[in-house]
């Protein structure tokens, strides 16, 4: 055997002392967790934790205004197409107004009624057809 020299005894039962001391803080520390879940609450809202958590918390930030924005957008949008619809609706109900108008217009009674101040008359005969020498009807 090779001899550990004046201070190898020593130092490796400080050493061993020092392990059973590190492994008892870790027992305890568990068994305190175990006991009171505060404890490990109060070790994930320390300082350095809130701090790595901070690019997090503003992404959750910026979903949240995006998903406001988005709200506010489908309301505007959803606005704009009801005022779109409303506008067709009346343009439709002209539409239908005008048409009949017209129709009513171009009857040949209203039509003859219209151009009477004109001193314009009905035709009561049949038009007549042109004919040249060579029996061709002129165009």
């Amino acid at each position: 055997m090779i001899n550990p020299g004046p201070f190898g005894t020593t130092l490796e039962n400080e050493f061993k002392k020092l392990t059973i001391m590190v492994q008892e803080q870790e027992n305890t520390k568990e068994r305190d967790l175990k006991i009171n879940p505060i404890a490990g609450w109060k070790r994930l809202l320390n300082y350095q934790s809130i701090v790595k958590q901070i690019p997090f918390f503003l992404f959750l930030a910026l979903l949240a205004i995006i998903y406001i924005y988005n709200g506010h957008k489908a309301d505007r949008t959803i606005r704009n197409i009801n005022e779109t619809a409303k506008d067709v609706k009346e343009l439709q109900y002209e539409y239908k107004t005008v048409k009949s108008e017209v129709m009513f217009r171009s009857k040949q009674s209203e039509l003859i009624k219209a151009v009477e101040p004109l001193g314009l008359k009905e035709m009561t005969t049949p038009p007549i057809v042109l004919k040249d020498g060579s029996g061709k009807k002129s165009e």
